[in-house]
């Protein structure tokens, strides 16, 4: 049995997907799995970029599609960009995947599966649906489709088609498998694996002895940092504002180290409010990850309500590995929020909720006790619930289970019993 990874980057690309999907195979691989990989053969920050056809990362064979490289600038080159990859990828499975494998198709680009699907069909093979975030429920929540409208509803008929005819479907949340069910999914195909980060290369560092402190002129502060993709499920306002009511404050800097969608807007609305303690930065090597989630004190963390059961913000993995308190905006009820809660690693603030996000802020740099026991409280919540080795576990029970289940949606022998208790199953 082979294991075949589906997704539109892979290392050594540093967006989120390709983290996970490269952490994943390479974790696979070193459990005595032969796993594949197919990717594009571009960056997601830079399409001018070129990687090599094929190479080997870790144990892992990696096949790359030459898709379009428009970027995403503009809607129609992203939409180019993910069609070709959509044809490259699905050309690729029919040659390189027999009976008996397990292809674990990512969402980046959207309805992979269903792209997917014909060549593993064709092939015998089994579907591993691995819904980082729900297409196109996510598309509705940005206000980019309507749901109600023709092609939401042949976007959500497509998506679900897929979900039916998977051997398996891996949410990383609960809310997220819920919503799945709710769309008659058969709930026996369903399992929560959540998200993890790099335990061992994200363990604690102790503020000061990260350079960025003083390469960036932090020393001496009160650093709350944001870390990662600034996107459209992202709220940033109530951080802007917050920070507008604290700029008296000179011992208080708020840190951004990233790119996306919003990175324009937060850049020009700072400017425009004149903000003398807000930095920016771009992207950090992922070798200088460590360093650089522990130049702040605390993290910011964000997630429009809308996006609740559809997007996963995964950095909160990261920044609880690093040990580092989270401030999350958001929706009060949900999963980032209920996981400060029972962790007692930060504090939730409803959207727009800036003078109370300020005076959380203001407390966490008058005590510096405080935020180093909401850091180790984080981390050893990262421990107990969110480790790689505890995700890779969950897999390693997902990809056994779908070794007999083609994609066709009909089993080729009786379906193993899935107990609750193990992994593949955790919440």
């Amino acid at each position: 049995m082979k294991i075949v990874i589906v997704n539109r980057f892979f290392a050594p690309d540093q967006s989120a997907t390709s983290r996970m999907a490269t952490s994943l195979a390479t974790g696979l691989a070193a459990s005595g799995f032969e796993v594949e990989a197919i990717a594009s053969a571009s960056f997601h920050d830079d399409p001018s970029r070129k990687l090599p056809p094929s190479e080997t990362i870790d144990g892992v064979g990696v096949t790359r599609i030459d898709a379009a490289r428009f970027g995403r600038g503009r809607t129609f080159g992203r939409a180019l960009d993910y069609l070709s990859f959509h044809a490259g990828a699905a050309w690729g499975l029919l040659r390189r995947v027999s009976p008996g494998d397990v292809c674990v198709v990512c969402t980046d680009p959207p309805l992979m599966s269903i792209s997917a699907l014909p060549a593993l069909v064709i092939r015998r093979a089994a579907l591993v649906n691995w819904l980082n975030d729900l297409f196109p429920e996510a598309a509705f929540g940005a206000g980019m489709m309507r749901g109600d409208g023709l092609i939401g509803r042949i976007l959500l008929a497509l998506r679900d088609f897929s979900v039916r005819r998977a051997a398996a479907n891996v949410a990383p949340i609960e809310r997220m498998a819920a919503a799945l069910r709710s769309r008659n999914a058969e709930r026996a195909k369903i399992s929560v694996v959540h998200h993890w980060s790099e335990g061992e290369a994200l363990k604690p560092m102790p503020r000061g002895l990260s350079p960025f402190r003083r390469d960036w002129g932090l020393e001496g502060k009160f650093v709350l940092g944001y870390s990662g993709n600034l996107g459209r499920a992202h709220d940033f306002t109530t951080l802007i504002e917050a920070a507008d009511r604290l700029r008296a404050r000179k011992d208080i800097a708020f840190l951004i180290v990233g790119g996306g969608h919003r990175l324009g807007w937060v850049i020009s609305e700072a400017a425009r409010r004149k903000l003398p303690n807000l930095l920016i930065r771009p992207l950090q090597p992922e070798a200088r990850l460590r360093e650089c989630l522990a130049a702040a004190d605390a993290h910011f963390v964000s997630l429009l309500p809308a996006f609740e059961s559809s997007v996963v913000p995964s950095k909160f993995y990261g920044v609880a590995a690093a040990g580092r308190a989270t401030l999350f905006v958001g929706d009060r009820r949900g999963e980032i929020a209920r996981l400060l809660e029972d962790g007692d690693c930060g504090a939730s603030f409803e959207i727009g909720e800036s003078l109370f996000l300020a005076r959380a802020i203001e407390r966490y740099a008058d005590d510096p006790v405080l935020v180093d026991r909401l850091g180790g409280n984080a981390r050893r919540l990262f421990e107990a619930r969110f480790s790689r080795d505890r995700g890779l576990a969950a897999w390693r029970d997902v990809v056994m289970s779908c070794a007999t289940r083609p994609a066709s949606g009909r089993l080729r022998g009786p379906a193993r019993p899935r107990d609750p208790a193990r992994p593949g199953r955790m919440s």
